[in-house]
């Protein structure tokens, strides 16, 4: 194995332009026995990628000197300009509410993926325990992505993406129903921006029908694109059209999941971040955390960007993370009416290497229009900064469509995938920790994936929970699949609005006048927030679960009478309620006088 690793060393030099054929000397390759080891110091985040990736693709594909079972992953270690990544930001709660408790399953992270697992995991008797280091359920990943429910085309047929991205698809016509979010099913165009793409067409039908991709998919021509959507004015030669592709709200996604879990007897604990395990006999004995030791009889690991992290502390880090940054751009609701179906016009050749579906234009389930993603490498795995190159990237898929422009742009944000370096899901049981499970590594289609990844990992961890006690585990009776879905009035005839302020005023006054919620709304929402265990209650969350201060205006008005709703239902002091949970506190202080 060494000899092969120093072969790659010297066709990495060959390919990348080294004059004189040399390896970087401040770089090192060893093997552990099932993954390779990078570890130095380069001066860029880029150069870093370009060789973690060139030995993660060469070591994946080649059997020479590994064993095609042996090789699980890479590990890339390599310091960028001297300096170590981050490291995970801790809860400044210490105290020792959770010391003692234990639980069957602890699930740690409270993204989509955690959620849809816990959600699944629900419907069997077992007690369940989610722990989340933030004040809220999807305040990474999941609520910063453009919500697409991906066919299941773009990736590979033997990928662990590709079996789970069409089947996850499917689910979604079952889920929406059951947990009361929306969707919509837009479909899909690849517009080809040259006739030659043509040719790929055999090879893209069969992608198609190998992953299962639902629908009449196939080549559509530039006419029927545009009957179906007239404003398109980028020159195109036609596209690929999947039926299949949907939308949905990601974050109203997470907490659905979420609070049918609690229903079904989940708990959730939030501000508790695991720190350690304690190991032994290659199990984990209990899960350390900011807020006391749990015990656990299996550990399942969906810490999204941190997964490798928690995987280390178990002694079973065969794989590590590199976050990849994508920006997307938020337009006004009132041009949502000129956009029809999801659009793209990505380089095919072009997007394949930078691992990156490209990006266009996404009409959301609010009737806002998404611009985005873009796709950048960075170091920090919670960098969320915005820069020009990424805007002017976006400005020009705003272009594709000739009734929108910049000025429609109200919000643009950053969120990163959790990238491994092999691209791929890690949806499987520890080889190494008889009581660890791993859906890690979940980065697009995530989302769309999540469904599916939940019951392969439910099932994952029955039979290893029933190797751990010798007893099979049993289904509930009393497992409840439907959850009351949020009142949402603006999507209510005047009959029913009507009805409902006869029932309640607070549904009558509206606080945030962009979206028109109301007072009622709100109200719900932040009790949804309490029922689900959030101990601080901050603006972001309540607009997680009802839209408020999402529109132009970006809570110019509505924010003192929002914050006034969550003081009077949680009791929370009005200079002690944040934006975010943590010390993002609103106000400095309270007000103590002043002029009459």
């Amino acid at each position: 194995m060494e000899r092969y690793l120093k072969k790659l060393e010297h066709s990495y030099a060959k390919k990348f332009g080294k004059k004189d054929g040399t390896f970087p000397a401040s770089v090192k390759a060893a093997w552990d026995g099932r993954s390779v080891i990078l570890t130095g110091n380069l001066p860029t985040v880029e150069e870093r990628y370009e060789i973690g990736s060139f030995f993660a693709k060469y070591c994946k594909k080649t059997a020479r000197g590994i064993k095609p079972s042996s090789y699980k992953g890479l590990v890339n270690d390599i310091l960028v300009n001297g300096k170590s990544e981050a490291p995970m930001k801790i809860p400044a709660v210490q105290d020792k509410k959770l010391e003692g408790f234990s639980a069957d399953i602890v699930i740690i992270g409270a993204g989509v993926i955690g959620c849809a697992i816990a959600r699944e995991l629900s419907r069997y008797d077992v007690s369940i325990a989610v722990l989340e280091k933030e004040s809220d359920c999807a305040m990474h990943a999941s609520s910063r992505n453009d919500g697409m429910i991906h066919p299941g085309f773009a990736d590979n047929p033997k990928t662990i993406k590709g079996r789970l991205n069409t089947r996850g698809n499917r689910l979604y016509h079952k889920l929406d129903k059951e947990l009361g979010f929306e969707t919509k099913w837009p479909g899909s165009f690849m517009l080809f921006n040259s006739p030659l793409l043509c040719l790929l067409l055999p090879l893209m039908h069969y992608r198609a029908k190998k992953n299962g991709v639902d629908g009449n998919v196939g080549y559509r021509s530039k006419k029927t694109v545009q009957n179906r959507d007239p404003h398109i004015r980028a020159k195109h030669y036609g596209g690929f059209w999947m039926p299949s592709a949907g939308i949905a709200s990601p974050f109203k996604v997470t907490i659905a999941f979420a609070e049918n879990a609690v229903q079904n007897g989940v708990r959730f604990f939030f501000e508790t971040a695991v720190t350690g395990f304690d190991m032994r006999e290659n199990k984990i004995n209990a899960v350390f955390t900011n807020r006391g030791t749990v015990k656990a009889k299996i550990v399942i690991n969906a810490a999204g960007l941190w997964s490798d992290k928690i995987a280390h502390f178990a002694d079973d880090r065969f794989f590590s993370i590199h976050p990849r940054k994508g920006m997307d751009m938020i337009l006004d609701k009132k041009k949502g009416m000129f956009q029809h179906t999801i659009i793209g016009m990505p380089n095919l050749f072009a997007s394949a290497k930078k691992n990156s579906k490209g990006g266009g234009l996404v009409p959301c389930i609010e009737e806002n229009i998404l611009v985005g993603p873009t796709a950048r490498e960075v170091y920090d795995r919670e960098d969320y900064s915005t820069d020009a190159e990424d805007v002017a990237q976006l400005s020009a898929q705003i272009a594709m469509n000739a009734e929108l422009s910049k000025a429609d742009v109200i919000a643009y944000y950053c969120g990163t995938r959790a990238a491994n370096w092999e691209e791929d899901f890690i949806v499987e049981g520890s080889e190494k920790v008889a009581n660890l499970v791993y859906a890690a590594a979940i980065q697009s289609p995530g989302f769309a994936s999540a469904p599916a990844i939940a019951e392969d990992i439910a099932a994952i961890t029955l039979k290893r929970l029933a190797e751990q006690t010798g007893k099979s585990v049993l289904q509930k009776t009393s497992f409840k699949a439907e959850r009351d879905a949020e009142t949402e009035c603006a999507k209510l005839s005047a009959a029913e609005k009507n009805a409902l302020i006869a029932q309640d005023s607070a549904y009558g006054k509206i606080v945030c006048r962009c979206e028109r919620i109301s007072e009622g709304e709100i109200r719900d929402a932040v009790r949804r927030c309490k029922m689900l265990g959030l101990e601080t209650v901050g603006t972001d969350a309540v607009k997680r679960r009802c839209r408020a201060g999402t529109g132009r205006c970006h809570r110019g008005f509505c924010t003192p009478r929002v914050m006034e709703i969550i003081s009077g239902e949680t009791g929370i002091p009005m200079e002690r309620i944040t934006k975010k949970g943590g010390s993002s506190f609103i106000l400095s202080g309270a007000i103590t006088g002043g002029e009459k």
